[in-house]
């Protein structure tokens, strides 16, 4: 623009940029301070150029996600019981300098830097740098604002006020912080159990109704849904073959037999009512692929309980044995095998991070009141991504962009494009909260959380958090059955134009 000026403060620097084309470019150099993470300048700073497609959201996103890991690895060192022993040379747990904490706290009774104590001072740090974020994000939907530099920038300073939570929380009396905390837990760890279902379940959903958009125009999409399905009960197939042979035994494990026979009943009953006419009827769309998704999480679910129960002992033969866990043959001083256990974590914490990104993302893209809008989309074209679509096209009326008169000659001026978030940034750290308690009380054994170790974990299990991942199985079960049987409530008017109206009026027609 002629006559354009640009306003620089002192600690700007400028360099001009080679000519191109007779236009004078200048580039601005951000000064010291705000490079080194203190300022407001994003993090795309610190990624190299040749990394365009790592923009300013998914790199704050990457950044939160690595914090949310390094904190939940810090609890696990915490409460490993090996490393306490090996690295301080304590088997009862770090102690507090008993006259720094008497000079620094007053308190006489010090409280232990390792075991569950510790987990839940640094998961209510944690938690409450979330929780914080998430409330003073509220209503944010431009990336030009001002508040959200509070989500992309500020690094090192928002670390250092995450470590004085941490640190704060450690200065806590333990019977000022188990009894409250341990309950505030408990709530959000189960919401966030919940958040999981209702994320897996549209997943499930928006999978099945975009792919049988596309397997109503071209038998291509057909096969990719055939074939797709096919692969999904495959690996649930084979998922209850394993656990059939490496968590039953003929002399016991009858609970164990019981759990996984239901579970498979709950699998068939799921599939035969997806493509019962009754329901394909109030939902055309309704199909195997997503009964199959269902089936294979509800595996994994069952996986991850029969995993995380203590294991159950008998005598044969006069012998004491132990059964019920793979690797577990005697009642000998073994140590038993953890690799399953351990592979259930990490598919526990995969499915964490996906919540948190996903529910962001569906907040900003449905509102609010995404988990219900998630579910009545209809998609118009199939395409290869199986999730929701990137944006959701605005309502006509009222409230939709005015006509332009007829006897306007010129267009008028283009609207300022507003930079949108790509997910809420609110949803995102609300989300990391509830992660924050879920994974503070799965590592704590949920309800018996004295006493709570990283390796009893792994090894010798818990009833509680066992009943707590069946208890999630039956909610995945009766949350899938409710979208199917949920039209049957309000009775929508099907299509008239579905060829299974169609036939279904064409028989009446014939019945009269």
């Amino acid at each position: 623009m002629v006559g354009a000026k640009a306003v620089t403060s002192p600690n700007t620097s400028l360099r001009q940029a080679p000519q191109r084309r007779g236009v004078n470019s200048v580039i601005v150099s951000p000064p010291f301070y705000q490079v080194s993470c203190c300022g407001s300048v994003p993090c795309t700073c610190c990624c190299p150029s040749r990394w365009p497609a790592l923009t300013e959201s998914p790199c704050s996103r990457l950044f939160y996600i690595l914090l949310h890991v390094g904190t939940s690895a810090v609890c696990c060192l915490l409460l490993s019981r090996t490393v306490v022993e090996r690295v301080w040379g304590k088997a009862h747990g770090i102690q507090m300098p008993s006259g720094l904490c008497t000079h620094l706290f007053g308190l006489s009774h010090c409280p232990v830097l390792s075991g569950s104590g510790a987990v839940y001072r640094v998961c209510a740090g944690t938690a409450t740098f979330h929780l914080l974020q998430a409330v003073l994000l509220i209503d944010l939907h431009s990336r030009t604002s001002l508040r959200a530099q509070l989500h992309n920038s500020f690094w090192l300073l928002k670390l250092l006020f995450l470590l004085g939570l941490c640190a704060v929380a450690f200065c806590i009396p333990d019977e000022h912080l188990f009894p409250a905390w341990h309950y505030i837990g408990i709530c959000g760890g189960f919401t966030f159990i919940l958040l999981q279902l209702v994320l897996i379940t549209a997943f499930a959903h928006s999978w099945n109704k975009n792919w049988q958009t596309g397997a109503a125009q071209d038998c291509r999409w057909f096969f990719a849904v055939l074939l797709t399905t096919l692969g999904f009960y495959s690996m649930a197939g084979a998922a209850a073959v394993l656990l059939f042979q490496h968590y039953t035994h003929p002399a016991g494990c009858l609970l164990n037999k019981m759990l996984l026979s239901l579970h498979l009943c709950f699998c068939g009953l799921l599939s035969f009512l997806s493509i019962a006419p009754c329901i394909r009827l109030k939902q055309p769309r309704s199909g195997l692929l997503q009964a199959s998704i269902i089936s294979c999480y509800i595996m994994y679910l069952t996986f991850s309980a029969l995993s995380s129960r203590p294991p159950e002992s008998v005598i044969l033969q006069g012998q004491n044995h132990t059964l019920c866990l793979p690797g577990l043959s005697k009642m000998e001083s073994h140590t038993p095998d953890t690799s399953l256990a351990m592979m259930s974590a990490g598919i526990m914490y995969a499915c964490v991070l996906f919540a948190c990104n996903e529910a962001s993302y569906l907040a900003e893209v449905f509102g609010p009141l995404w988990i219900v809008k998630v579910y009545s989309y209809e998609f118009q074209k199939p395409s290869l991504c199986f999730c929701c679509p990137k944006t959701v096209e605005p309502e006509e009326g009222p409230s939709g962009v005015a006509a332009r008169p007829a006897d306007q000659e010129t267009s008028p001026a283009p609207p300022v494009q507003v930079q949108q978030l790509s997910y809420s940034y609110s949803a995102f750290h609300f989300v990391f909260f509830l992660a924050s308690l879920y994974v503070m009380v799965t590592l704590t054994n949920w309800f018996s959380y004295e006493g709570a170790e990283l390796e009893k974990t792994f090894t010798t299990g818990s009833w509680a958090t066992f009943w707590v991942k069946v208890a999630s199985c039956w909610a995945c079960v009766l949350l899938y059955l409710g979208l199917l049987l949920a039209p049957f409530c309000w009775s929508p008017t099907p299509d008239p134009q579905h060829p299974i109206f169609r036939r279904h009026c064409h028989r009446v027609s014939i019945a009269k």
